[in-house]
């Protein structure tokens, strides 16, 4: 009786050990890369991985391709990106091109620099900027220098602005203005509702409207 209860104690066992090896598998983040050269470094505290022409990385959702990209960091935690970079956030179907981009896998954060654009198709708007910093977890986006941004026949301009994706708003500072069709705004802060399309100034409001 008492090898029957070993016996049974050691089957539970094994079969918790394996569901928790399974879980553990399954919550973790997929990670998988290929280009046509690799180089790199495991010098204790300096692990880098340099792959080089036609260079890809999936992270989980996101996809990413480029001329060159170097990955670093316990687990593989920080992404470079350069030349001709191209990713794709495939659950929340959002493009990003740019001249370089950095990925945190840990806090999933995207910083992107140079000539850069943010197209989030699942709600048919495309933002361009010199600097966009993503964030996939609050799904914030931080956009500065030249930014502009479409959504039908609406326009937006402005040297920074934040796009709040889940609230669909987006809030402008640095000489912004709003182009609707042939009417024009302008103001010292505005905030666009992209739902509505609706415009909301604050300071400094002047607008033209041709009827």
């Amino acid at each position: 009786m008492r090898l029957l209860s070993n016996f049974l104690k050691r089957l539970l066992f094994s079969h918790l050990f394996l569901l928790s090896l399974s879980l553990s598998f399954v919550a973790a983040d997929i990670f998988t890369f290929k280009a046509d050269r690799m180089s790199g470094s495991r010098a204790l505290g300096r692990e880098t991985t340099i792959l080089i022409g036609n260079a890809e990385v999936r992270s989980d959702n996101l996809l990413l391709r480029a001329d060159v990209i170097e990955i670093h960091g316990d687990n593989n935690q920080f992404i470079i990106c350069k030349g001709n970079v191209w990713g794709h956030e495939e659950e929340k179907n959002i493009l990003f091109i740019t001249d370089k981009l950095s990925y945190d896998r840990i806090q999933k954060v995207a910083r992107l620099e140079g000539n850069s654009t943010l197209e989030d198709r699942a709600n048919a708007i495309v933002a361009r900027g010199q600097f966009i910093e993503y964030d996939d977890q609050n799904e914030i986006a931080v956009f500065q220098i030249s930014v502009r941004l479409f959504k039908d026949d609406m326009v937006c301009r402005s040297q920074y602005a934040i796009y709040r994706r889940q609230e669909k708003l987006l809030d402008m500072s640095g000489f912004p203005t709003v182009h609707k069709k042939n009417d024009e705004f302008s103001a010292n802060r505005i905030r666009v509702d992209l739902d509505t399309d609706d415009v909301m100034m604050e300071g400094s409001v002047a607008g033209t409207i041709i009827n």
